[in-house]
């Protein structure tokens, strides 16, 4: 196969196509950013604050964004002027600090990101169950993969 045409699926037709998708949630968060006065960081945090299981502490967003602790506190008194986070210290522990994804700040994000959500759902209604669970399975193989790649030492 040559990875050009619409039924390939190939190494370089899933390049090509996890690019254009990248591509294209990377634009919907730049014009997230630019509507919220943000930078990208602070949006790739407010992800990160929004996905984790539990509340993150400053020290762990620091290590999945990859930042300095500079650059974090900078994120962070950012998002917390603009309202879209709250600092929070443990009620055991007053050292340790949480973060917290304000409820309005969600509300604002969720309004925006409304469309998205909508093709996601068109999309999802096209494919079976069957279908989605292996795309879902592909997914986080991948995400798997790159969490691999993020932890290994870079060349050199």
């Amino acid at each position: 196969m040559d990875g050009g045409g619409e039924g390939d699926i190939d190494l370089r037709s899933f390049a090509t196509r996890l690019r254009r998708m990248t591509a294209e949630f990377n634009r919907i968060a730049h014009e997230f950013a630019n509507e919220q006065s943000l930078h990208t960081t602070d949006v790739q945090a407010l992800i990160k604050i929004f996905d984790a299981p539990t509340p993150i502490t400053p020290g762990r967003l620091r290590e999945e964004l990859n930042l300095t602790s500079g650059a974090v506190t900078a994120c962070l008194d950012r998002l917390e002027r603009a309202g879209h986070i709250r600092r929070v210290r443990d009620a055991h522990d007053r050292r340790v600090v949480h973060l917290h994804y304000r409820d309005a700040a969600k509300e604002l994000a969720a309004a925006f990101f409304r469309p998205l959500a909508g093709s996601t759902d068109n999309v999802l209604r096209r494919f079976s169950p069957d279908e989605l669970r292996t795309v879902a399975a592909f997914l986080d193989a991948m995400n798997e993969e790159l969490g691999t790649l993020r932890s290994a030492p870079g060349p050199g």
